[in-house]
């Protein structure tokens, strides 16, 4: 998932639920959910506490809505990358696009994982947005190992997961 921070913008440019996003995407990507108290976010976005509560509810709400605005982002990016690829040749192709973002000068790991691994409560509702993008990913390995033609493409999907896995 090529981390892609929106710029800054004026206030009068973007909306409050957006710039907040954008806040808690740059800051809980590069020091940590747990490290980022809600007056930071609040204050790169130049948002009142009340517009944290109007559209997410709580810091737990925006921590997921932020996860989903990164798998949102990443499928998309995956999609493009991988459009004119035969779909025999996407897994491999897939691990092209992987290589890109790891050597992208603002990678800093996987924000599923590292977000995943500083919740410590089962029932967050990050890991559900978490485990719906590694469902995503996991089908999409197997659809990709079934297209190559490969033996026991499951086990191959599997393979591949954990080097993904790995990688980032």
């Amino acid at each position: 998932m090529p981390h892609k921070a929106r710029k800054p913008a004026t206030v009068s440019k973007i909306g409050v639920r957006d710039r907040l996003l954008d806040a808690a995407d740059r800051l809980f990507y590069r020091e940590g959910v747990r490290a980022v108290g809600i007056d930071r976010v609040l204050a790169e976005a130049d948002a009142a506490k009340a517009s944290l509560y109007q559209h997410f509810g709580c810091k737990d709400q925006l921590v997921a809505s932020y996860l989903e605005r990164k798998t949102g982002d990443a499928r998309a990016h995956i999609e493009a990358y991988l459009a004119d690829t035969p779909p025999s040749q996407r897994a491999l192709k897939f691990f092209d696009w992987v290589v890109d973002w790891t050597e992208s000068k603002d990678f800093r790991g996987c924000p599923l994982q590292h977000t995943v691994s500083e919740l410590t409560d089962a029932a967050h509702p990050a890991r559900a947005v978490a485990h719906a993008q590694r469902e995503w990913f996991k089908e999409r390995l197997l659809e990709w190992s079934i297209a190559a033609g490969v033996k026991d493409a499951k086990a191959i999907a599997r393979a591949l997961i954990v080097l993904f896995d790995g990688a980032v």
